[in-house]
């Protein structure tokens, strides 16, 4: 074999062992190359999956901490709404009864000589001005335009109101006299032997029902003997035929 020949078996010898060195080594580099790849990408999704296992386990964490929270919230609400109606129950003003009162018909009206003065006589307000409406006497309608201020003043110091207008009209008459009504003193109050004067009509029918009251029908009054016509008649009044007046009036109204 010639020299030139064997130069070029050994060229290509020399070359292919440099190919497949090359390529050899090229083929390793790409496989530790995808190795390393695989690491980095399984480290990075190992990474993330940590950051989001953290993220879940704090969101779960604010989640559990935010039921927690709502739970002693409302735990403390329907504390806070427990005590608030106990408190509401142990403070709750009790209930009044206020009993109705209890009105008797005009059919059922009664009046004696020896009846207590102290007790009205349970008509209604409409049923009294009703009964004062009917009586003849009134001619010029003084006792019915007052009646429910009488009514009101009866109501206030317990006072029966059949007395307590028969009681006006035998002290000023039923149309009620010059000098009484110019005094505005309609059951003859006297002070040094003349009537008193009063302001106005309504002052001196309180007057008259309030001392009435204080003085000649309670238990201690200076002029008490009793609350019947008889004893009021005893300083009122001391004639003999004073009770027997103020009770016809009274009749006259009950008619």
């Amino acid at each position: 074999m010639k020299i030139k020949d064997r130069l070029k078996i050994v060229l290509f010898l020399v070359l292919s062992i440099i190919i497949v060195g090359t390529i050899i080594f090229y083929t390793q580099n790409f496989w530790d190359r995808g190795i390393d790849t695989e690491v980095v990408i399984a480290i990075a999704t190992d990474s993330n999956q940590e950051n989001v296992d953290s993220e879940t386990y704090q969101r779960e964490t604010q989640s559990i901490s935010s039921r927690s929270g709502e739970r002693k919230e409302e735990n403390i609400d329907n504390l806070l709404s427990s005590d608030i109606i106990e408190y509401t129950k142990s403070n709750a003003p009790t209930a009044v009864t206020i009993p109705m009162e209890q009105y008797i018909e005009l059919s059922e009206l009664r009046i004696s000589m020896g009846m207590d003065l102290n007790k009205r006589t349970g008509l209604s307000k409409e049923d009294f001005k009703l009964l004062i409406s009917r009586c003849r006497a009134d001619s010029t309608k003084w006792f019915y335009n007052n009646s429910d201020l009488i009514y009101d003043l009866c109501k206030k110091y317990s006072i029966n109101e059949i007395f307590f207008c028969g009681l006006i009209s035998a002290e000023s008459g039923w149309n009620i006299a010059s000098s009484h009504r110019a005094t505005n003193n309609f059951t003859s109050l006297m002070s040094g032997g003349k009537l008193i004067a009063y302001g106005s009509l309504a002052q001196g029918l309180e007057t008259s029902a309030k001392v009435l009251h204080d003085k000649y029908l309670s238990p201690g009054g200076s002029f008490y003997h009793g609350s019947t016509i008889q004893g009021v008649a005893r300083c009122y009044c001391p004639e003999g035929s004073w009770p027997s007046l103020v009770f016809g009036r009274m009749q006259q109204l009950v008619k």
